[in-house]
């Protein structure tokens, strides 16, 4: 690794960066941790299963549970080499050991099996008929208190829980169960249960159904819909807390007023769950774009002699897309990194800080995830049809991506929770504009920012005007400002922890780099949002003239240093040996030459 690439790397995985993403980074680079594509698809499920267990057998599982920062490193590299494998970790690492070490403890309900992996853990709250609006779960979970006991079941065919790894797969299995606490008919909102699934030989329970859902695409995993027929279980089964504690005599005591809130104290996994799927898509994106600047680099083509071959990269069509791609996965990698660091930071006492890091989070996942699949359908083309071919990796990470987006809480309706709350805030004073010119990072920064706050305004003015007594009418005029407001947000804080990485840089040469790409990233950005930047008086005509300049610049210098911009994501040996076309001999791959 040279200097250059060795300072990219620090600052791209921070400094304790042994600690947090040292562990994870050795597994990667284990050839037996990486995914076949080739094999049947129940042995790519069992194979996850076998890796989770190794994976189990060399950390801490508690401390991982703990740790937001280490959680979101271990979904960054499994993301790299089997998505199966980081499904089935951010479940039972995160939304099942986390639960359970964050409710009370009993010694009645131990973790020993679980710490061990003699059981694995899974979780059950979405259910086939209630997605996004998960406060209207129908699962319910009847106390009894004659003896103490609780009874789990599911009233209908929309209530059954939908899509938990509940197949036969990995041995015995448990679950953290989301359902409707009643007490003598009387609903007290959704709580958590604990609930074995299956026995020892990986059959389900009496009164348990698991069916196999439908395969989808990518990395297999033993997704199921999964009912209860008036499972018994104990007392000790409810997990509580502050949020929600049952006396035996059937009075539910709580810190909070209602429902809605307690159901999302139960659930609080799932704001870290956001940080790992969009650390998972920030890996993915990685790994595409140093598969294809790789290739790009010895896939030849005819030059302008007929007796002359060229890489593709020499061409300005193939690498300023790709360079473009790394100046937005170098953008949202940092933004990703502030984004844990606000929500390991925060100060869970303080109700305001907390909901303004759970924001940033959100908003994080969904940018980051969307733009992800953007990278990897950009690098899938100029891998031609050498990016269909599923040894070569990017096909599964084309369809892993969708789950990201999809879960702990789906973009859209996350985005549309942040607008809502972005225009309940105070509008801030004008502040003074910044003056100079487009090369000037402070310039950019101020016009990005700039967009953001005329994006809500004009989001602002779009409710106050739609007709009065219909709220779903006046959120509808002004929903699509409100999310453009949000992406250009996460488009300022993305350049703005970008821009961060620049000022820290040890190395000229590295900090020129990371200008270049923060220049490039928001230039971009300033460009999509020109009409409206132009209209406010925020873009003159001599910014604007300094636009295609200015980003052309700064892709000619960066396409002098591709390969020390991939390296430095310190993808192992093991990576690229998987995948043909990122070594120059991968027209050898697929048999002997004549």
């Amino acid at each position: 690794m040279t200097a250059i690439t060795a300072e990219l790397s620090r600052l791209l995985y921070g400094p304790d960066r042994e600690h947090v993403h040292g562990p994870w980074r050795r597994l990667a680079a284990d050839p037996a941790m990486h995914r076949r594509p080739e094999t049947p698809e129940a042995e790519q499920i069992a194979a996850s299963y076998r890796r989770l267990k190794h994976l189990n057998a060399h950390t801490d599982p508690a401390a991982l549970a703990a740790d937001p920062r280490l959680l979101a490193a271990l979904h960054e590299w499994t993301a790299v080499v089997d998505g199966g494998l980081t499904v089935l970790a951010g479940i039972h690492y995160n939304l099942f050991l986390g639960t359970l070490l964050d409710h009370d403890p009993t010694p009645k309900r131990p973790l020993d099996e679980y710490l061990r992996m003699d059981r694995t853990g899974t979780f059950l709250c979405t259910e086939l008929g209630h997605g996004n609006d998960a406060a209207a779960l129908e699962t319910v979970v009847d106390y009894d208190r004659t003896d103490r006991s609780l009874t789990l079941h599911t009233p209908g065919p929309s209530a059954r829980k939908f899509m938990p790894n509940t197949g036969p797969a990995g041995g015995p299995k448990s679950a953290v169960v989301a359902a409707r606490l009643r007490v003598d008919g009387r609903d007290h909102g959704i709580l958590l249960v604990l609930a074995p699934l299956t026995g020892d030989d990986g059959r389900p329970l009496p009164g348990i159904t698991v069916d196999p859902l439908p395969q989808r695409p990518g990395s297999p995993v033993d997704h199921c819909l999964t009912s209860f027929d008036r499972v018994r279980l104990p007392y000790e089964a409810l997990l509580t807390g502050a949020h929600g504690r049952l006396a035996d005599d059937g009075t539910l005591t709580s810190a909070l007023g209602s429902k809605r809130k307690r159901f999302l104290a139960a659930i609080g996994r799932v704001t870290t769950g956001k940080l790992c799927m969009s650390a998972a898509a920030a890996g993915a994106a990685r790994a595409v774009l140093a598969t294809a600047v790789r290739y790009a680099q010895h896939r030849e083509v005819t030059g302008a002699r007929p007796d002359r071959r060229i890489p593709v990269w020499a061409h300005r069509t193939h690498h300023g897309p790709l360079l473009e791609g790394l100046a937005t996965v170098y953008a949202m990698t940092a933004l990703h990194r502030a984004a844990v660091d606000r929500w390991a930071g925060r100060d869970p006492a303080d109700p305001e800080e907390s909901a303004a890091a759970e924001r940033q989070v959100a908003v994080t996942k969904g940018w980051v995830t969307w733009r992800a699949r953007d990278l990897i359908i950009e690098a899938r083309e100029r891998c031609g049809a050498q990016g269909l071919l599923p040894v070569n990796g990017i096909t599964a990470y084309a369809a892993d991506i969708e789950g990201t987006i999809t879960a702990e809480g789906d973009n859209l309706a996350l985005w549309a929770k942040a607008a809502a709350e972005l225009m309940l805030e105070p509008e801030p004073p004008a502040a003074a504009p910044v003056t100079g010119g487009l090369d000037d990072p402070a310039v950019r920064q101020d016009l990005l920012r700039a967009a953001a706050r005329l994006r809500l305004a004009r989001a602002r003015t779009l409710l106050r005007g739609a007709p009065a007594g219909d709220g779903l009418r006046r959120w509808n005029a002004a929903a699509p400002e409100a999310l453009a407001a949000v992406t250009a947000r996460a488009e300022h804080d993305a350049a703005d922890a970008l821009l961060a990485w620049a000022d820290a840089a040890r190395d000229d040469t590295v900090r020129a780099l990371l200008l270049d790409l923060h220049r490039l990233f928001t230039l971009r950005r300033i460009d999509a949002h020109g009409t409206l930047l132009f209209g406010a008086g925020e873009l003159t005509p001599e910014r604007a003239a300094d636009l295609h300049r200015l980003q052309e610049r700064s892709v000619a210098r960066l396409a002098e240093h591709p390969l020390a911009l991939v390296d430095a994501f310190d993808l192992p040996d093991a990576f690229y040996d998987r995948r043909p076309i990122t070594g120059p001999a991968y027209q050898e791959a697929f048999g002997p030459t004549a």
